[in-house]
């Protein structure tokens, strides 16, 4: 059951939803109307997880925004064309038929290897926790079976080169499924600031944080949890498609939970060309998840790094001058799908979107912080 409790969302004064309660059942058919400006936009987002506001979104008794990726993946899959949503598996074959059901999926297997084995599988998303990447992906690479694996890519950059190495003997596509790599509005603001929009840029500034410290696969070393590999890579990946990655030097500090992972963090990265860029992640507080850009004619203002929704061009008088907005979409995990769609019909082994030397330079550079902070899973 999606349900939304109190949910409010306010734009400067103006309150475009107030306190909006509503449960909808698996398989009910719901239309939203109203005029221009009452809301049913706003309300879409706030369901998808796209804008921060007031209240709570529940799919099944859990929050959606960090969670129910398998879900979200499902509900993309049946907005897409030409894509089937075929088999799903879990370790519990009760699990993966109550899912297939709800989610229409032709079959439902109770292994993740019945599953690799069948030959009408054409691409498999792993949507496992992290300390299971590895392991998973492996298997499908050895039954020859394309992958499109969640972040972070593994638990650690070792798992990540072996993963990526034998891959390439095999011949198999494999990309990570970093979704923000893939969608338009991150394009445009490479294109920005390419341009010049905002001058020379100088800084950069994203924080990203969900209030998920109650998660067993966020708090426990086994399953290489912590905000880092959850969140902090966002903010990580955002730095990197906005400023590039020739940094020189790197600070951070960070604050431990009792388990021994990362609760929340700031890292600073510094560029040999003099640029900074200030990140942080939190498991803790359900941050405002803005991104900021500036340059000496100007900067930009990003809307949800986590899925960019609009971004606004600010001049040196502070003047708005133009903002762009995202296209309309599923929930944004289409474009990984579509991304691994045109590699696999072209033959590439990885996604120009996001390439394997990049996935092992962020895992390797996550490596680096944990290791500063102290923070070290039993797969290290």
């Amino acid at each position: 059951m999606l349900e939304l409790k109190n949910i409010t969302k306010v734009y400067g004064k103006k309150a475009a939803l107030q306190d909006v309660s509503v449960a909808f059942a698996p398989g009910q058919i719901v239309g939203l109307f109203g005029e221009n400006g009452a809301g049913k936009t706003t309300l879409m987002k706030c369901i998808l997880g796209l804008i921060g506001h007031k209240g709570e979104v529940t799919l099944d008794g859990e929050a959606i925004g960090c969670g129910n990726i398998a879900k979200k993946m499902a509900l993309t899959l049946g907005g897409m064309k030409h894509v089937e949503r075929y088999a799903v598996a879990s370790r519990s074959k009760e699990k993966a038929e109550t899912f297939a059901g709800e989610w229409q999926f032709t079959k439902a297997y109770g292994s993740y290897e019945e599953l690799i084995k069948d030959p009408h599988v054409d691409l498999i998303y792993i949507a496992t926790p992290h300390s299971e990447h590895y392991e998973h992906a492996r298997l499908c690479i050895l039954n020859q079976k394309p992958v499109l694996c969640e972040k972070a890519f593994t638990a650690n950059a070792r798992q990540a080169e072996d993963l990526l190495n034998l891959a390439k003997e095999h011949q198999v596509f494999i990309t990570e499924a970093i979704w923000t790599r893939y969608m338009p509005l991150s394009q445009k603001i490479r294109e920005l600031i390419e341009q010049g929009a905002i001058g020379k840029p100088y800084t950069l500034s994203a924080n990203l944080g969900y209030v998920i410290q109650d998660k067993e696969r966020i708090i426990r070393p086994e399953l290489a949890g912590g905000a880092l590999l959850d969140i902090g890579v966002y903010t990580l990946n955002f730095a990197a498609m906005t400023f590039g990655t020739d940094i020189e030097d790197m600070s951070s500090a960070c604050r431990k939970t009792e388990t021994g992972v990362d609760g929340q963090e700031n890292i600073t990265l510094f560029y040999k060309d003099g640029k900074m860029a200030s990140l942080q992640a939190s498991i803790y507080a359900q941050t405002d998840r803005m991104g900021v850009i500036s340059g000496d004619k100007g900067h930009l203002i990003v809307e949800n790094i986590n899925n960019p929704q609009s971004v606004r061009l600010v001049d040196s008088n502070y003047n708005i001058t133009a903002v762009y907005h995202a296209p309309a979409q599923i929930t944004g995990y289409e474009y990984e799908v579509y991304a691994a769609i045109e590699a696999l019909e072209n033959g590439w082994l990885e996604s120009p979107y996001m390439p394997h030397a990049e996935t092992i330079r962020i895992m390797k550079q996550m490596d680096e912080l944990r290791k500063s902070w102290g923070v070290v899973y039993p797969c290290d």
